[in-house]
């Protein structure tokens, strides 16, 4: 399955905001089986959340956003994935 990165913009982003927005993530997405939350990066200092999902396509993504009531900036499928280790 393909994954994504969605760059998310939230002004004012505080614990409560990423509190109420996870509760509603996950409550959409347990009607939204094809779509997988793997995780997410927070700058509260920029107001940007980082989400890292895998979906069969970016118009899901953006349908789990728009059900959960999530900006969507960006949507970046990752075309290959790599670390540290791999590379002697």
């Amino acid at each position: 399955m393909p994954r994504y990165i969605i760059e998310r913009s939230v002004p004012g982003l505080n614990r409560e905001i990423l509190n109420k927005a996870g509760a509603k993530s996950n409550e959409v997405l347990r009607g939204m089986p094809e779509v997988v939350w793997i995780k997410s990066y927070v700058s509260e200092a920029e107001g940007k959340i980082y989400c890292e999902y895998d979906a069969p396509n970016p118009e899901a993504v953006l349908e789990h956003a728009r059900r959960a009531g999530l900006p969507a900036d960006k949507i970046s499928e990752v075309g290959l994935e790599i670390s540290p280790d791999m590379f002697p």
